[in-house]
């Protein structure tokens, strides 16, 4: 039996694993870089909120995030003269092809003024740091399959699914044995097809709608 969910086209993109920093000290003034994934505006302000309040001593905290939900991009020059941050921090991710996070420059101010020109660099240099300390990755179209079989055919499902390409996430044993697994979406047709074949029909698998997945 198959059930078929599908939904719209589903583009890959590329992103973060998790939240990194990174900083720099430019004619005595610390200008510190933190990044991190993020899902909605929601996620992007309290991010760019708890680095202000662990950074309560510094001259300015500015940002920008990218989100795909939305097609969003948002960004402050925070106290900086205009066009000197925010816009070089989103600069910077556009560049990188990155999306679905933030970038928030904390300035730790050292006396010495840098002009627009020093500044732009300086805030452009520390989120360059900020995506170079973390981990990018890329989220490919596919989807998961969730497959149902008596136990003769457990392991020789298994290795269908690897010389098929796709990645096992779960499995179940109870009366019958579950395993979910994950597979790219040009591949998926072909996997489902080399399951019913080795199986003789007798395999169950139930197809997610298509989604992004990390496969790294």
């Amino acid at each position: 039996m198959f059930i078929f969910d599908f939904g719209g086209d589903v583009m890959s993109y590329k992103t973060i694993r998790k939240t990194a920093s990174d900083s720099i000290t430019i004619e005595k003034s610390e200008f510190i870089g933190a990044i991190s994934p993020v899902k909605s505006d929601e996620e992007a302000v309290a991010f760019i909120e708890k680095i202000r309040s662990e950074n309560r001593k510094a001259r300015h905290n500015c940002y920008a995030y990218v989100l795909r939900d939305g097609f969003i991009t948002r960004y402050s020059d925070d106290g900086e003269p205009q066009g000197t941050a925010g816009l070089p921090i989103l600069d910077v991710i556009q560049k990188t092809g990155l999306t679905d996070l933030v970038i928030v420059v904390t300035r730790y101010f050292g006396g010495i003024l840098l002009g627009k020109g020093g500044l732009t660099r300086a805030y452009s240099n520390a989120a360059s740091l900020a995506v170079g300390a973390s981990e990018i990755v890329e989220m490919l179209s596919g989807y998961y399959l969730e497959i149902e079989s008596d136990y003769s055919w457990y392991e020789r499902i298994i290795r269908c699914l690897g010389e098929q390409g796709a990645r096992v996430d779960n499995t179940e044993f109870s009366e019958n044995v579950k395993i979910v697994a994950a597979i790219k979406a040009e591949a998926c047709d072909r996997l489902m097809e080399a399951l019913v074949d080795l199986t003789n029909g007798s395999v169950d698998i139930v197809k997610s709608n298509e989604t992004t997945i990390d496969f790294s």
